[in-house]
């Protein structure tokens, strides 16, 4: 499998439509060797993935990792719910913010940091209205057409 060429940056393009970020945050990730792998030749997906917590500590769940192709013995699941390292500050930030209706924690980019560490962006979401995509579009539009 060859590796991307340039930067790797993965993308949560429907998060952004689906929600309306308030806060968002640089988390690190726990992964194996072939996740890693995976991961800077580009085979990673955001979509449908979220974060949530177990015992004070955050978990990313449905951020799919693809098997790696030159992997042997030590294979990983590709759907794994994986660790995520924040400081305990914004930890406790963050679960009492999510005990608020309406908000929850959404993976928006995955990108390898320049010290070769896979880092994840998740925000502090709250979900839109009909009306608010409807908007979006709108906006999206009007700035296509001024360019």
């Amino acid at each position: 499998m060859p590796k991307a060429k340039g930067k790797i940056e993965i993308r949560n393009k429907k998060a952004s439509f689906e929600y309306e970020f308030i806060e968002s945050y640089t988390a690190g990730i726990v992964l194996s060797g072939t996740e890693i792998k995976s991961i800077r030749a580009g085979k990673a997906s955001l979509v449908d993935s979220y974060c949530y917590f177990v015992s004070g500590e955050l978990y990313v769940k449905n951020m799919n990792v693809s098997e790696y192709w030159w992997g042997t013995v030590n294979r990983h699941d590709p759907r794994r719910d994986r660790k995520l390292l924040l400081t305990k500050r914004e930890l406790r930030k963050l679960e009492r913010a999510i005990k608020e209706k309406g908000l929850t924690i959404v993976a928006t980019r995955l990108f390898i940091a320049e010290n070769g560490y896979a880092k994840l962006n998740i925000a502090l979401a709250r979900g839109k209205k009909e009306y608010d995509k409807r908007q979006s579009i709108k906006e999206k539009d009007f700035r296509r057409e001024m360019q």
